[in-house]
């Protein structure tokens, strides 16, 4: 299957490499761009754990901190995977979103032991801050993620020229982003299949019409991949 990746050039590579792995080939399209600003040190000072809800946050955390023997929580095995190639001593997975991250939080920490530290991008709304309501918990926006204008010039021609079978889509904003474009420049969706990590990335792409939209049955890229089966 001929698939298309959306998201940005630092992960989508390594999913490119997954879906080589599972017998697919894949076309990657960012349809989000990452920048990593410059900043003072982050100080790790009274803090228990690291709450890392994407690789990007851990990403940034490295450039702005050396220290690695503060523990990390991160919201799946991707995330946790960057921490680990970072050199970060103790990570654990929670294995799926910001909810099952504060969900596993909850048995990982405890109120009295520290603060926790969420690393962020800009726009971030707060919620996991919320849904860890007794803790303590400092959030730091260390990066940005900008949306492309245009469909990228590669993925638009392989629409066009029926190339392709089937595209990902990570999170709803990346879903609406496609969504935006492929209405603006009227590219054809009509036979693609729409694999979405979740019920809101799926809700994102109407009023496209997909040949199908498929929804992972765990918000994890494990997951997502399996749904191309």
């Amino acid at each position: 299957m001929r698939v298309l990746v959306t998201r940005p050039i630092e992960d989508g590579e390594e999913t490119a490499r997954q879906l080589a792995l599972r017998g697919h080939s894949a076309l990657v399209a960012p349809l989000l761009t990452t920048r990593f600003p410059d900043g003072p040190e982050v100080t790790l000072d009274g803090v228990q754990a690291i709450l890392a809800t994407s690789a990007n946050g851990v990403r940034a955390l490295a450039r702005r901190s050396a220290r690695r023997n503060v523990a990390l929580f991160a919201v799946g095995p991707q995330t946790a995977a960057e921490a680990q190639s970072l050199g970060f001593q103790s990570v654990k997975s929670a294995d799926g979103d910001a909810a099952a991250l504060a969900q596993a939080t909850r048995i990982w920490a405890a109120p009295d032991k520290g603060a926790l530290l969420h690393v962020a991008g800009e726009g971030n709304d707060g919620k996991l801050a919320q849904m860890l309501a007794g803790f303590s918990v400092r959030r730091e926006i260390l990066y940005a993620v900008t949306a492309v204008e245009k469909m990228p010039q590669a993925a638009a021609l392989a629409l066009r020229q029926g190339q392709i079978d089937a595209a990902l889509f990570f999170s709803p904003r990346s879903a609406a982003i496609f969504r935006d474009c492929a209405r603006q420049e009227n590219l054809p969706v009509q036979d693609l299949i729409a694999a979405c990590i979740s019920p809101a990335a799926a809700a994102a792409l109407a009023p496209l019409a997909w040949r199908q939209i498929r929804v992972a049955a765990k918000p994890n890229q494990q997951s997502l991949l399996e749904a191309l089966d």
